[in-house]
């Protein structure tokens, strides 16, 4: 592959070079420093998925539609898989966000659609599990996670530990379409069962927010940005993977280094169709540009490496052309 491409109206430019010029300006642009010029509305980019991932996409989507009049950037928190299976696979959305891997069988209800998605990872995000502000509970384990999460495991919190209260457990969490549901009960409850399914359930992390905080004796579990947001009304347990391990506090700092035990990659999926849209191509490339930078810290989470922004935008220019 070379610099120079030719552009959809058969321009020549080099797309290195115009990022380089232009990541300054970006950079200034997410700092406020644009002017907002309105939106026509002509051009249209459908933004689904992740409930976790959405504040980042929702951030981006305002900031890319105050320098680009007539585009209109949609997000809608649907949840990783809803957004697959609902939106982005039979072909009603551009771009899905997800907090976990697509699925073999979403690639293949993909497919049967005529959906190719391609993967970009813009993030990495700690899932903080939070308890209410009076709970004497400071540190889990996995295991002992497990068995609050499980179906048919502990029932109080003294069933898990016995210096706990003897107190019924209130669960808040995401759903099953959820991409943090599934990255949660494969990583963490795993062999040891399967997640309880009689819960307090929504998308809306902001819900669960306020349900735990609410609520005594309540834990429930969702991406960093959201306890970040509302740590003076929750608080967050540190966790441990075993008893052996230090217990670890969710932060950005601790998930960027890998020291917290439920760091996870985020992702953006693109309909590669949709490419060849001047519009969605733009606002896929800012997107990527942005995710190296300090917007994505300043919503919660880890942004990826200058050479993993890179690595991206190479690739989204190969997928278009």
């Amino acid at each position: 592959m070379t610099d120079t491409q030719m552009d959809r109206s058969g321009r020549s430019f080099s797309r290195r070079k115009f990022l380089a010029a232009t990541g300054a300006v970006g950079a200034a642009a997410i700092a406020g420093c644009t002017e907002n010029t309105g939106n026509g509305g002509n051009e249209r980019v459908v933004v689904t998925g992740s409930s976790t991932v959405f504040p980042v996409s929702d951030r981006l989507a305002e900031e890319f539609m105050e320098q680009n009049d007539g585009i209109s950037v949609t997000t809608d928190s649907t949840g990783t898989g809803g957004g697959f299976n609902n939106n982005f696979c039979p072909g009603d959305s551009d771009i899905n966000g997800a907090s976990r891997p697509i699925k073999d069988a979403e690639v293949q209800d993909c497919s049967d659609s005529g959906v190719d998605p391609i993967e970009f990872q813009v993030g990495k995000d700690a899932v903080t599990m939070a308890v209410h502000n009076d709970s004497p509970i400071d540190c889990v384990t996995y295991d002992e996670l497990a068995q609050i999460w499980s179906e048919g495991g502990a029932e109080t919190w003294a069933d898990v530990n016995s210096d706990w209260p003897d107190e019924e457990i209130v669960r808040f969490g995401p759903p099953s379409t959820s991409g943090t549901f599934d990255w949660f009960n494969t990583n963490v409850i795993g062999d040891a069962g399967s997640h309880v399914t009689q819960y307090e359930k929504t998308e809306n992390d902001n819900e669960l927010v306020q349900g735990i905080s609410s609520t005594q004796n309540a834990i429930g579990y969702f991406g960093y940005a959201y306890y970040r947001e509302n740590q003076d009304a929750l608080k967050a347990l540190e966790i441990r993977e075993t008893e052996d391990d230090e217990c670890t506090a969710p932060s950005i700092d601790e998930a960027q280094s890998g020291t917290y035990p439920m760091a996870r990659p985020l992702y953006i999926y693109v309909n590669k169709d949709a490419l060849q849209q001047d519009a969605v191509y733009d606002f896929v490339e800012f997107y990527i540009e942005q995710s190296s930078t300090d917007v994505i810290s300043d919503v919660g989470y880890v942004p990826v490496s200058e050479e993993q922004a890179q690595s991206n935008l190479d690739k989204l220019e190969s997928e278009a052309n």
